[in-house]
């Protein structure tokens, strides 16, 4: 059914959303900004990965993504492989049910089409692929903005991601690779446009002023073991992580700095455990951010970032607060060299805490300079984003495009 006048556009979100990830839940939080500020008469309803968190949190009605509630646990016994395996048929009618009903649905930012950390191919890869091949065949245009997309080896992950792409009506990328990685497993990218991510469209607390003497430290930590690739040395890549991380905190609190440990998952906790336990002092303490504006607040009051997680790493640069990257995907090393910190990266898979501390010193020696470049590309990227929820208007919302003088087609910008 087309919408019209008396028929409020439908329009559906769907993703990993309400399952804990801050990133994941941010971006949500831009799009649904959007459509309340330009499209207040769309009904938006979810279907994800946790919906009573979504509904509490968002006020929008949610289902659950899978029939499976055990989806994500890994399954030994015949009867829990058994029930996995009926899921998978059961969901292929339940999500092209929930598609039916939606004349629009966005999948909101997030690392959709990458496989940067370990991901099973009939996990959400194949959960997108039902949502995309449902889209094209019942007539629901399924747009991808501004997600993450990185080149995959796996044979049947590829496959499904390829396949999910091409059959989605709308593609913008968060970065230039993300779009040279679908290029590249054969998707064809010539009308889509690249954008920043969108939490830098959701709103900024205002920085503290900056104290005479070193001030604290925000450390992002993620319970990170590699990505899909580095399974059997998995638990070497965290060992090594995780000790170069402790002795990082160790000598900032030799030096008498308070250090602010932070998460963005809440399979973090494992980690802020490890560091309290490992570095007993005062000086070190946790916060536990329930979004990215918790975040944005703690690392607003911060003199300094250091950083694993990708959305980690955003909401730092977001409140024009000097930043160490942390990268375990080169997204991680894309987002610093555009917003102009690309000397301070570190690889999360070999952190050596000596030559982490040397880039931590240095960048706090740039301090000044490095917080005027982040408040000129903020800017460029606030711009950035405002074209493109425009072109999201006029790609989603046709019938309603010409009524409203800002969704006219404005010259947009990659990012630098």
């Amino acid at each position: 059914m087309t919408p019209t006048d008396e028929t409020p556009v439908r329009v559906g979100v769907f993703g990993l959303l309400g399952s804990g990830n801050l990133g994941n839940d941010g971006s949500l939080q831009a799009v649904l900004g959007y459509l309340r500020a330009e499209h207040p008469e769309a009904v938006v309803d979810a279907l994800c990965g946790g919906p009573e968190a979504v509904t509490a949190r968002f006020g929008i009605p949610a289902t659950r993504m899978h029939w499976n509630r055990a989806e994500y646990r890994t399954a030994s016994r015949a009867g829990a492989i058994a029930s996995k395996g009926l899921g998978k048929l059961v969901d292929v009618f339940r999500t092209a049910a929930w598609v039916r009903r939606h004349d629009v649905v966005i999948v909101p930012g997030m690392g959709v089409l990458e496989a940067t950390l370990p991901l099973r191919p009939w996990g959400f890869p194949y959960s997108l692929f039902l949502l995309c091949a449902s889209g094209r065949l019942l007539g629901t245009r399924v747009a991808l903005v501004s997600v993450g997309a990185a080149e995959i080896r796996n044979r049947p992950t590829r496959a499904l991601v390829r396949w999910s792409a091409r059959l989605a009506a709308y593609r913008s990328y968060r970065d230039a690779q993300s779009r040279d990685a679908m290029r590249a497993m054969g998707v064809d990218t010539a009308r889509d446009e690249i954008y920043p991510d969108l939490a830098f469209a959701l709103p900024t607390p205002p920085a503290s002023a900056p104290s005479g003497s070193p001030g604290p430290v925000c450390l992002g930590v993620m319970d990170f073991h590699g990505g899909n690739d580095d399974r059997a040395r998995a638990d070497e890549i965290h060992r090594r992580y995780l000790d170069g991380t402790i002795r990082f905190v160790r000598v900032l609190v030799e030096e008498g700095r308070q250090v602010r440990l932070l998460t963005g998952d809440e399979c973090d906790a494992s980690v802020v455990a490890a560091i309290l336990d490992a570095v007993d002092s005062p000086l070190v303490t946790a916060a536990e951010p329930a979004s990215l504006a918790d975040l944005m607040n703690e690392m607003a009051a911060a003199d300094t970032v250091v950083a694993v997680r990708y959305h980690n790493v955003i909401c730092a640069l977001k409140t024009g607060t000097p930043v160490l990257a942390l990268c375990y995907a080169a997204k991680s090393d894309a987002l610093m060299a555009r917003m102009g910190l690309g000397a301070y990266c570190h690889p999360a898979r070999e952190v050596d805490a000596d030559r982490l501390l040397e880039q931590f010193r240095a960048l706090e020696k740039r301090s000044a300079e490095l917080r005027g470049t982040l408040a000129e590309r903020n800017l460029d990227a606030a711009r950035q984003l405002d074209d493109q929820f425009t072109a999201l208007t006029a790609a989603l919302f046709p019938a309603t495009a010409h009524t409203h003088a800002h969704t006219q087609a404005r010259p947009r910008q990659e990012s630098p």
